[in-house]
């Protein structure tokens, strides 16, 4: 069993407090950014950030569904953490200023992936279809700051 991992990136034309108060907003912003992939939404308790328990049902292809029962922490004021209570997987959105108005997001997942030939394509092709998803959120999160 080995670490996969997929990470995508992009500059939001918005500062850097407005960029985290939309990626903590569970119970508006995030619900509006999830893609056709995310079905079944729920807040289960909080709503903001920390302390947030949030479930949703992930697609990562018709045959590979996920029920994911995400709990958040926030272990820094640019950084908000999504681990998954089902699996071992750990979603890490992290937030820096870069100019004026504008922030860096990174989003980094990583669970513990299969062993043998199974693994190997998960660890080849997996890392591609979440980096596609997230590409998806963030373009999302991207417009609708801009339009504020």
């Amino acid at each position: 069993m080995s670490q996969v991992v997929a990470t995508a990136e992009r500059v939001v034309r918005a500062p850097a407090e407005q960029v985290r108060a939309a990626l903590a907003d569970y119970e508006g912003a995030r619900r509006r950014l999830q893609p056709e992939q995310f079905s079944d939404y729920r807040v289960e308790a909080g709503g903001q950030g920390a302390g947030t328990r949030v479930h949703w049902r992930f697609a990562a292809t018709a045959k590979r569904v996920r029920d994911q029962l995400i709990v958040v922490t926030e272990p820094a004021p640019d950084t908000l953490v999504e681990s998954d209570a089902n699996s071992s997987m750990v979603t890490t959105w992290t937030v820096h200023p870069t100019d004026a108005g504008v922030s860096a997001v990174r989003v980094r997942t990583t669970w513990n992936g299969a062993g043998g030939i199974g693994g190997f394509f998960e660890r080849t092709f997996a890392p591609k279809g979440l980096r596609r998803v997230y590409d998806q959120i963030l373009e999302r999160l991207d417009a609708e700051l801009a339009a504020r």
